[in-house]
């Protein structure tokens, strides 16, 4: 019932500060849906960041933040001189991604921050963590691929492992 409650609540409050409304009936759906996924969320222990390592990961969250700002920027610009030029060559495609994390989480917030990015999209991911990757130009995303998920890979995994 505690493990309920620690979920439902910071839900609950998010829910409303997302909403901005507070009448009776918004309130009863937000506690409802957040209660919901209360009970959805796997029944094991949730592991907090030790205090030690919160510096580190709070440092690491907010350079992620930016690295996959930059990369949703960068790939906003290059799908609309894609969109407002189409004299310009395009290769579009699928190339491989290899997550290089130890973790799923890690894995899956990477495949997460290259689907945010426009004009690339994971559509599948195998078992050792390669993501499947449609791009609009292939050219152009091979050239900052490997450094890019190299950057992701480096602070996620001073996040999570």
């Amino acid at each position: 019932m505690i493990r309920i409650l620690n979920i439902s609540i910071p839900l609950f409050l998010v829910y409303l500060a997302l909403s901005g409304n507070a009448q009776p009936s918004n309130l009863i759906i937000g506690a409802l849906i957040s209660v919901g996924i209360a009970l959805l969320m796997p029944k094991r222990d949730m592991q907090f960041v030790p205090l030690k390592r919160l510096p580190q990961f709070l440092w690491a969250g907010i350079r992620y933040l930016f690295v996959v700002g930059w990369d949703v920027i960068r790939g906003g610009i290059s799908t609309a001189r894609i969109v407002l030029d189409p004299k310009l060559p395009l290769n579009p495609g699928i190339i491989t991604i290899p997550s290089g994390s130890k973790s799923e989480l890690g894995t899956a917030l990477s495949a997460h921050s290259i689907t945010l990015s426009p004009g690339e999209l994971v559509v599948a991911m195998d078992d050792e963590g390669t993501m499947y990757t449609h791009c609009l130009n292939v050219d152009e995303s091979e050239k900052f691929v490997a450094q890019a998920q190299s950057m992701r890979q480096n602070l996620l995994s001073k996040m999570f492992e």
